[in-house]
């Protein structure tokens, strides 16, 4: 994709903010944002916030592992976690992958509602995958919509990657289009993230903001290092962790760390493979004459769906082979029903994921050289708190319930004093004085 840069205002609006909606750019030094002219269908009358001087962030240290949320690799992470409260059982949904987990995590419904179900899927109508990257892919309200338009209250999204910002086109009243992006990766270093997101707090004042740290996973991707020493995925963490004290000091230096609280959480984890221990599914399927040309596959990392292309009276049967074909082949972990996993039509009509060490390379063995791989169960863990210096925020404390990143958009709006019963997932109340 272009993207057009004024060295007065920084970057311009690209074609997926022109989807969004009209707007107009305003901005200070390199920092851009979208201001939104037309707001989003109300839902219902809100009550009050539960304070008035509540300043909400959701922080994602996209791609994270539990274990890395620790005092060497990540100093200001951990005592924030330490001096908040820190949920220990928490999950992404599947597919765990990052677009369907963010759009849990401010939709705070399941795939099967939100239209998210993993960040590629077979599109029919084009006869090839597709990234969900459109504004139109998101097809649930957002937190980011509500608290705008329901409680008046202005909301920001400070994403790093390129297919987010996509994805959320016209939800926050204001938004940051990445920039720089790096080459490949297509995201925005953490450095500049953080440096737009408190340039986003000086100039508008958000009251909610949603952003997205891709650093973490970017190297962990690309980490050659692999299983064991980890080098660009270990420095990655450490140059996060230290750019999230920068924020800090930001905050503490406004006077606004005393009205925050942060919820702080990964979409998904990350495991490593070694360079043979790949998957070929198209390859298996090729190689049989029963179901060859029968279904297009959807990549994503560590799972692949596979949606039907063939006769709809020869569905069952090519199902049923098709799960004795791929079912069959090294490193393959197991094989879903889409409906088990509530992942909605677009979640085709057949996943597989695989076990831990492997990863899927669709269409040839080729197409995903990279190392570093999420979707499938072993990276459903993530490190999930609530930290802060809203006098709200319980210290100290460790929740062992099963949190998911479903519970994020209930959360926030129990703070914004609007409904979520409507909602799949659940607020994370203790770790709150409410």
């Amino acid at each position: 994709m272009s993207r057009h840069h004024d060295p007065c205002h920084g970057p311009t609006l690209t074609r997926r903010e022109a989807l969004a909606g009209a707007g107009v750019v305003a901005a200070a030094g390199a920092v851009g944002v979208t201001l939104l002219a037309d707001p989003a269908p109300v839902w219902a009358t809100p009550t009050r916030p539960v304070a008035d001087d509540l300043d909400v962030y959701v922080l994602v240290t996209d791609g994270m592992r539990p274990d890395e949320l620790n005092p060497v690799q990540a100093p200001t992470l951990h005592r924030w976690a330490s001096e908040g409260t820190r949920f220990t059982d928490a999950s992404s949904v599947m597919i765990a992958e990052t677009l369907p987990n963010h759009a849990a995590m401010v939709t705070g419904v399941l795939p099967e509602r939100n239209g998210v179900p993993a960040n590629s899927i077979w599109d029919h109508a084009a006869g090839t995958d597709r990234t969900l990257d459109r504004p139109d892919d998101l097809r649930a309200p957002t937190v980011l919509d509500r608290i705008r338009t329901e409680a008046g209250l202005t909301t920001a999204s400070v994403l790093s990657k390129d297919y987010l910002h996509g994805l959320f086109g016209g939800r926050a009243s204001v938004q940051w289009a990445p920039f720089p992006l790096v080459p490949i990766t297509d995201h925005s270093l953490d450095w500049f993230t953080i440096e737009a997101l408190k340039q986003t707090i000086t100039d508008h004042a958000p009251r909610m903001i949603f952003v997205n740290l891709g650093d973490m996973d970017r190297f962990g991707h690309m980490d050659l290092s692999g299983t064991s020493l980890r080098l660009a995925r270990n420095q990655a963490v450490a140059n996060s962790d230290h750019k999230l004290w920068d924020l800090e000091q930001f905050l503490r230096s406004t006077g606004r760390w005393e009205r925050s609280v942060v919820i702080v959480l990964a979409d998904h984890g990350m495991d490593w493979s070694e360079p043979l221990r790949l998957i070929s599914a198209a390859g298996a399927i090729e190689a049989d004459a029963a179901i060859r040309g029968r279904f297009g596959i959807a990549q994503n990392g560590g799972a692949d769906t596979f949606a039907y292309l063939g006769p709809a009276h020869e569905r069952d049967a090519s199902l049923r082979r098709l799960r004795e074909v791929v079912g069959a082949l090294p490193g393959v972990n197991r094989l879903y029903d889409p409906a088990e996993l509530s992942l909605g039509r677009l979640g085709g009509d057949l996943v597989a994921t695989c076990h831990p060490g492997w990863r899927f390379s669709d269409p040839t063995p080729f197409s995903n050289p990279i190392p570093g791989n999420h979707g499938h169960e072993v990276t459903l863990g993530i490190p999930f708190f609530v930290g802060g210096g809203h006098r709200i925020v319980r210290r100290g404390g460790t929740v062992d319930r099963p949190v998911r990143t479903l519970d994020v958009a209930p959360t926030v709006a129990r703070l914004f004093g609007l409904d979520h019963a409507g909602m799949d997932g659940r607020p994370a109340l203790e770790a709150f004085h409410l």
